[in-house]
């Protein structure tokens, strides 16, 4: 593969879909490359020691060329692993490296990576020189706003500025704290309060840095609101929960004047991709768990998704019959 947008950061991207464990995998960015055709990718996050030391490198690090642009996002805190991660990022043809300091996982914390890193802005720093140093790509990174009490403007913008002097393309900055001990990790995506002000002064205080928002935006107007104050919009769950609502992101964010999406029409192009997945010995669950959420308020939503799932878990699922259930989606006009 070669990447095909290595100059992608100086056309700064509006929009991302956020990297999320168990969610953000190849078939699920596939479908969101149907529904759009501009918005930044992002793997799950690999752990580069993991990287390092498997002999099935491709299980990690194999994408659709059709993903671009895409971004690999990495966790670690070894710059001489780190090293070899963004080697292998390069080679493998992605567009940009990400370094994860927002993860509030005791699992990946306890790895002394995550938003524990947060605490050692200088630690981190090494680890963007060492990503920024060994591959040719741009190094963007994810943080909170802060982490446990240490939480302050100052404390946020000496983080960012020290990150920035190493060498780091884009801040993307989740608008809220991290609470490392007595919130699990999806408690500490609602709980602490946003705070999308103190994002904003760090924004004012460095205006020659890209800063983009993530954090709570459930729509594209609330995203076109944010690119008042900032370079681009992160979004999360919502679009993972409801990934139809944003079909129009190339319309409304992009000026790109194309037809609305619908789930008949996004599913009928995925069926070529299905089709490859399922001859290659692939389950139609891998890509029907993310597929279900493009129905959804409509007459018989849930007969559809359970009929969808139903095959699909007892691997009954065949192409001939997606064709089927499609085609009745289209005859409805969805």
């Amino acid at each position: 593969m070669s990447s095909i947008h290595s100059d992608s950061i100086k056309n700064i991207h509006k929009l991302s879909i956020a990297p999320m464990m168990d969610c953000t995998d190849k078939h699920f960015r596939m479908i969101m490359r149907k529904i759009s055709s501009k918005a930044l990718l992002y793997t799950e996050m690999i752990v580069a020691q993991t990287l390092a030391h498997t002999n099935k490198k491709e299980n990690f690090l194999d994408f659709n060329d059709e993903e671009h642009p895409i971004s690999i996002q990495l966790g670690g805190d070894d710059p001489e692993i780190l090293k070899e991660a963004a080697l292998m990022a390069q080679d493998w043809g992605y567009d940009e490296i990400n370094f994860n300091v927002g993860c509030p996982s005791p699992r990946v914390c306890s790895g002394n990576f995550g938003a524990s890193l947060m605490k050692d802005p200088e630690k981190v720093a090494k680890c963007i020189e060492s990503l920024k140093n060994n591959s040719h790509l741009p190094v963007t990174i994810k943080h909170r706003i802060g982490v446990d009490n240490e939480d302050s403007f100052v404390n946020l913008n000496n983080f960012v500025r020290i990150i920035a002097n190493a060498g780091a393309d884009r801040f993307t900055v989740h608008a809220r704290k991290a609470i490392l001990k007595g919130l699990n990790p999806k408690q500490n995506r609602t709980i602490p309060p946003l705070n999308y002000n103190i994002v904003k002064k760090l924004k004012k205080s460095n205006p020659e840095l890209l800063i983009e928002i993530n954090g709570g935006l459930t729509n594209i107007d609330e995203s076109l609101e944010a690119l008042n104050d900032f370079d681009g919009v992160m979004i999360g769950r919502s679009v993972y929960k409801h990934p139809l609502r944003w079909s129009e992101i190339d319309q409304k964010i992009y000026g790109i004047n194309t037809k609305p999406k619908n789930a008949s029409g996004v599913i009928f192009s995925l069926i070529p991709y299905i089709e490859s997945h399922l001859s290659n010995g692939g389950k139609s669950w891998d890509i029907c768990k993310h597929l279900i959420n493009l129905v959804e308020g409509i007459p018989k939503a849930k007969i559809w998704r359970n009929q969808i799932s139903n095959k699909s878990i007892r691997k009954e699922l065949n192409i001939e019959y997606l064709f089927k259930l499609t085609t009745e989606l289209e005859e409805m006009g969805f």
